[in-house]
């Protein structure tokens, strides 16, 4: 049975930042669904369109710089190793941006995995507050 269990902070440190990224995508892109839904009825094509806006690399980059000031330490730390991590942007991304935003997602999927959904929470709240559609 599937139960959502936290990750030991120790072996957090020792995931790859792109598996935490790998999460983290999941994780946002599914809070901003869940935001765009229950704001209320629409096409699922305007779903679409508003959830893509808000969670391609050049919106989660933009978030990331606005956002950046109000991390801790740690936070940025773990943003850094997303960014430095390797991987291959799409053509149609700013490789600077995608870098960013994959620093981004590392950071909620560190936050997820960890448990601490109320810093999660807080932050893509933040995010979905500094773009709203």
């Amino acid at each position: 049975m599937l139960r959502l269990e936290t990750v030991d902070e120790g072996m957090l440190r020792e995931y790859p930042a792109v598996v935490l990224a790998y999460i983290g995508d999941a994780v946002f892109e599914l809070l901003v669904r869940r935001h765009i839904v229950t704001a209320g009825r629409r096409k699922v094509s305007e779903i679409h369109h508003d959830t893509v806006e808000l969670v391609k690399a050049q919106s989660q980059a933009s978030l990331t710089r606005q956002l950046y000031h109000e991390l801790s330490e740690e936070e940025q730390d773990i943003i850094k190793r997303g960014r430095n991590a390797k991987s291959t942007p799409p053509r149609h991304a700013d490789p600077g941006d995608y870098k960013l935003s994959t620093g981004f997602e590392a950071l909620l999927g560190y936050l997820y995995l960890k448990g601490d959904e109320e810093r999660l929470l807080y932050l893509v709240n933040q995010a979905l507050d500094n773009n709203e559609m």
